[in-house]
């Protein structure tokens, strides 16, 4: 073989083999670029309702600290009940309703105090369960003396007497109450004694002749909701914050709400200069998303690129209530905190490619399609999501990044369709399962008919009213737990709404077999709740029923049916017990301590 054809024979191995390594490598080139883009669109979507969650779970935990002091007032001074013209003539039972009030909820509302127009003052500081500090004066020239009382009941002992005067009608609190005639806030203020952020709720309360008497008060502090926040395990460089309008921190997971000055002066810090540069910019953002107003704000996302060229994901919410209180609750995540994963996959994708290019060459289309197809049902199911069908099922077993991605979307897809409290399906999901009902038994009308139960549970206000919205909470559970177990497991019960439940009974053939599921549900609806700490047995359930197809042919007209008749049985119950169906609870007795 002569040197010319050697280097023929040379130059056609490098034409046969060359292109074909670079398809292999175009092609896993391409398997990659199609696992980051479908990837990155599936885990965004999952990032957004992921930060979108936290900040419903921070705006939850705002409540839970805004609803202690609404209670503590309203236990305090109920509505309605004049104000003595002196504490001293009305001493014990304003003692008693302190002390209750100050029970209710320890953290944060542990501090409730009443200070009227002639400069009288008593207060209740519970430092535990049996033990607090009663701070009192008759007088408006006398110094509040400070007893100690051990337990509802116990005889104060006396402690000190304070040295600076204290008027209450001096007091911000004091002075801004009077200007309203609903709950107010105080604004956000250091407190000298525990050198955190507090904010006071304060209420004015009349005499017996309808004139100004006094102002109750209660010290909401912000430490717990501080703590919470910084508790919140949201990514290695996720961050959440609250913020006022004007952007001072009242909690944040990355920087402290109070600054020591060199003169030993605390003072609060604004998001502007908290001294976190991501902090800092994800608020200069914010200015602008919230430069057209706050009013009606919802749950937002947007993102922006930061100074290094990273997105930076950002959702905002809106806490306001009727007191005046107006907060805004924020948390941010950057890509790399979830995008990592996806980008180190694309790499090794290509990077293996390159090196065992024979191997691909020999399983590359099976990969290929076990690889897109799992992609694409996951692409297709984040779309459906998307457009509002949460419902749409996904059947990747996998153990890599696609499949934990899976479970996540699945772990997504149940909560969407389930409410959080009892577990039961939510609304959603049951008219989901009643649409498919409809459509099944026109499809096809020997598969059996089937029925819809509305079940509203009588008095559950009362639930609430007298022993607490945690309570309540207990209830609904308890009750959820009775619906479910006594009918069969082919039935579907749901949570329509607050105490509102429904049932699907699946082949029911007539309607006169409704009649014993139903009164077995009203038997167990009515025995005495166990879930608080004593049996009470004030609710019952109303339940209305509609057939299919004799009262509707569409899920909205079964509803709508159903609805109607439990209406028809409530006011049946109501006529039953000849009463009012809200009646008085008597608040000293029916709150735990």
């Amino acid at each position: 073989m002569t040197e010319e054809s050697r280097k023929k024979k040379v130059s056609l191995k490098v034409i046969l083999i060359c292109p074909y390594v670079a398809l292999v490598i175009c092609l896993a080139v391409a398997i990659g670029l199609l696992s980051y883009r479908t990837g990155t669109h599936a885990v965004k979507t999952v990032s957004e309702h992921l930060l979108q969650e936290t900040v419903s779970r921070i705006s939850q935990a705002v409540d839970r600290h805004v609803v202690g002091s609404v209670v503590a007032l309203k236990t305090a001074f109920p509505e309605g009940l004049a104000a003595p013209t002196s504490i001293e003539s009305d001493f014990d039972n304003i003692l008693t309703r302190l002390w209750i009030a100050t029970s209710l909820h320890a953290d944060p509302n542990n501090y409730v105090y009443y200070g009227n127009v002639a400069g009288q003052a008593i207060g209740l500081y519970r430092h535990s369960d049996q033990l607090g500090e009663l701070r009192v004066k008759y007088r408006a020239e006398d110094h509040r003396k400070r007893f100690q009382i051990a337990g509802l009941g116990g005889v104060p002992q006396f402690q000190s007497v304070e040295e600076k005067l204290f008027d209450p009608r001096v007091r911000p609190w004091f002075q801004v109450a009077t200007t309203t005639q609903k709950d107010i806030w105080t604004s956000v203020y250091i407190d000298f004694g525990t050198l955190e952020l507090v904010s006071t709720r304060a209420r004015r309360v009349l005499g017996a002749d309808g004139s100004l008497a006094g102002v109750v008060a209660t010290d909401m502090s912000l430490r717990s909701l501080n703590e919470f926040v910084g508790s919140l395990n949201i990514s290695p460089n996720g961050l959440a914050f609250i913020i006022e309008p004007n952007g001072d921190l009242i909690a944040s997971s990355v920087s402290a709400n109070i600054r020591t000055l060199e003169d030993g002066q605390r003072v609060r810090i604004n998001a502007a200069d908290s001294g976190h540069p991501l902090l800092n910019r994800i608020y200069q953002q914010l200015q602008l998303e919230l430069s057209e107003g706050t009013d009606n704000l919802s749950v937002k996302t947007f993102f922006f690129v930061d100074d290094k060229g990273e997105r930076i994901n950002v959702a905002f919410d809106l806490f306001e209530d009727n007191a005046g209180l107006k907060w805004i609750n924020v948390v941010a995540l950057p890509d790399r905190d979830f995008m990592g994963g996806i980008s180190q996959n694309l790499m090794l994708t290509v990077m293996l490619a390159v090196l065992a290019t024979i191997i691909v060459v020999l399983i590359g289309l099976r990969i290929l399609a076990w690889v897109t197809t799992d992609l694409n049902t996951l692409s297709v199911a984040v779309d459906k999501v998307g457009s509002g069908f949460v419902e749409e099922p996904i059947t990747i077993r996998r153990n890599d990044e696609i499949g934990m991605l899976a479970k996540s979307f699945q772990a997504m897809q149940y909560r969407l369709q389930t409410d959080h409290l009892t577990g039961l399906p939510n609304r959603y999901a049951f008219e989901q399962m009643l649409n498919a009902a409809i459509e099944k038994a026109k499809a096809n009308p020997e598969s059996g008919k089937f029925a819809v139960f509305f079940v509203d549970i009588n008095d559950f206000k009362l639930v609430n009213d007298c022993y607490g919205h945690d309570a309540g909470d207990q209830a609904l559970i308890e009750l959820a737990l009775r619906l479910r177990t006594h009918v069969r497991q082919e039935d579907f019960v749901a949570r329509y709404a607050g105490d509102e439940f429904v049932v699907l009974l699946a082949g029911v053939e007539s309607r006169s077999d409704l009649i014993p599921v139903r009164k077995n549900l009203e038997v167990a609806l009515a025995q005495p709740l166990i879930s608080l700490e004593k049996t009470i047995s004030i609710v019952s359930g109303a339940i209305g029923e509609a057939y299919f197809p004799e009262d509707g042919e569409t899920s909205k007209d079964l509803l709508v049916c159903a609805d109607k008749r439990m209406y028809c049985h409530k006011d049946e119950i109501k006529r039953q017990r000849k009463m009012d169906l809200s009646p008085e609870c008597n608040t000293k007795e029916a709150v735990r301590p």
